[in-house]
């Protein structure tokens, strides 16, 4: 047992309760990499009753570590142990319990308002009235699908189990987790490139113009769209042959069940922490990289056009180019910028992690690291439409339009009445 990964999460209820899962796992785990050791050892394969006890007990401490977990684990109980042990705890145990606090209503209120967030997002765009070209709309519209699959599949049908962990033991019955990843790491990996691709399209409309009516066009945006998803799924199917079929509702450091072989495998640490620098260090560079130049290029642009500018009329007025290259400029840098910062957490933490794995301890990162990780990327699946009605003036209307759209037979109704006269009914003589 690897008692630098186990002591390290036996703090309350320890990693959600996961002390006792983590402990329990490594030990059913051991007992079967012990038994296919001496079936590999003895010709007849059989086990010695020794060798057989320490496997039963093993299973024992399994079973007993599921039914503390059942019985502990509750919104109430952490709440009440923050509010009563507040003071006895780390730092560390304090800032990680109070984001498991915060995770039973962020989580929830998350996917509530996430999916019909984008799903309106998608009608607006859909109906061609925000001032967009269809190019860009192709690309806006793949990220808002591509966040509501991110938004089922991770917060949904992963984060949300393992936060309410007793409600959903069920699903350990189900042996699809390692298909759940695949879906779940390509939809992932969809949505950061989708980011990518719209990233370089608004860099060759403003830096390349001779390649702008070869590139940036609906049709080169649907192609672009489509070889980024069928690669996003090639992609990740080695996550099907890395994880195991079985659910383990717990991120430590993976939400399936994993054998020791893969878990400390060299070969499969690489491929994994390629999987990390493609998705999303990479991203990360690629971005910043086409938002500098861009950044170069329309502060030179800008200058050249207000001295000719100036030269023509004299004195400075204004330019409805630069105004519309501005508002493009601007969509762009927030959505950049706001996937870059929600990210970056996650990013670190993911490639740290798999470092650690190996042996690497160069620096130390709290286990609230990854949560918080984990609860700003999904954010980020949120924000885009907030972006859209902050940034575009059409949007907004648009998306006005749509909330409104139940209330307006009400808002009607009641128009009506105002202005109907009352009928005066005249007392009898």
């Amino acid at each position: 047992m690897d008692d630098g990964l186990d002591l390290r999460c036996c703090g309350h209820y320890g990693e959600r309760n996961g002390c006792w899962k983590f402990q329990d796992y490594e030990a059913s785990t051991l007992g079967r990499e012990r038994e296919k050791e001496l079936r590999q050892s003895d010709g007849i394969g059989n086990l010695s009753t020794f060798d057989w006890n320490i496997l039963t007990m093993d299973h024992n401490m399994r079973t007993a570590g599921w039914n503390v977990t059942a019985t502990q684990k509750s919104f109430t109980g952490d709440l009440h142990y923050l509010s009563t042990g507040y003071d006895r705890m780390s730092f560390d145990n304090r800032v990680k319990l109070t984001l498991e606090v915060i995770q039973y209503i962020y989580y929830p209120i998350l996917a509530i308002v996430g999916v019909p967030v984008n799903i309106v997002t998608i009608v607006i765009l859909a109906q061609g009235k925000c001032g967009l070209s269809k190019c860009v709309t192709s690309y806006l519209a793949a990220m808002a699908t591509a966040d509501i699959l991110v938004i089922i599949f991770d917060l949904i049908l992963r984060q949300i189990p393992i936060v309410y962990f007793e409600r959903f033991l069920f699903l350990m019955v189900f042996r699809v987790c390692n298909i759940h990843a695949v879906l779940l790491y390509a939809v992932t990996d969809c949505s950061v490139w989708f980011t990518v691709a719209f990233t370089f399209d608004r860099f060759v409309v403003i830096c390349c113009q001779k390649m702008k009516p070869k590139y940036c066009n609906e049709k080169t945006a649907a192609v672009v769209l489509g070889i980024v998803t069928v690669l996003s799924c090639f992609k990740n199917i080695f996550w099907y042959f890395l994880l195991t079929a079985r659910y383990w509702l717990l991120n430590y450091p993976w939400f399936c069940f994993v054998t020791f072989s893969v878990k400390y495998s060299l070969s499969w640490a690489i491929i994994e922490f390629i999987h990390n620098i493609i998705t999303p260090a990479f991203p990360f560079v690629l971005i910043m990289l086409l938002n500098i130049l861009t950044i170069r290029h329309i502060l030179i642009s800008s200058a050249s056009r207000r001295r000719l500018q100036h030269r023509r009329n004299g004195e400075s007025s204004r330019d409805p180019e630069m105004e519309s290259r501005r508002k493009s400029i601007i969509l762009l840098f927030v959505i950049s910028g706001n996937f870059i910062l929600l990210w970056t957490v996650f990013m670190v933490y993911s490639v740290w992690n798999r470092m650690q794995y190996l042996g690497h301890n160069s620096m130390y990162l709290p286990q609230y690291v990854q949560e918080m990780g984990f609860m700003l990327q999904l954010l980020s699946c949120c924000t885009n439409t907030a972006i859209y009605a902050i940034t575009q003036t059409k949007f907004r209307e648009q998306f006005k339009n749509i909330v409104k759209y139940p209330f307006s037979p009400l808002y009607k109704f009641i128009k009506c009445v105002e202005h109907y006269p009352a009928r005066q009914i005249n007392p009898i003589s």
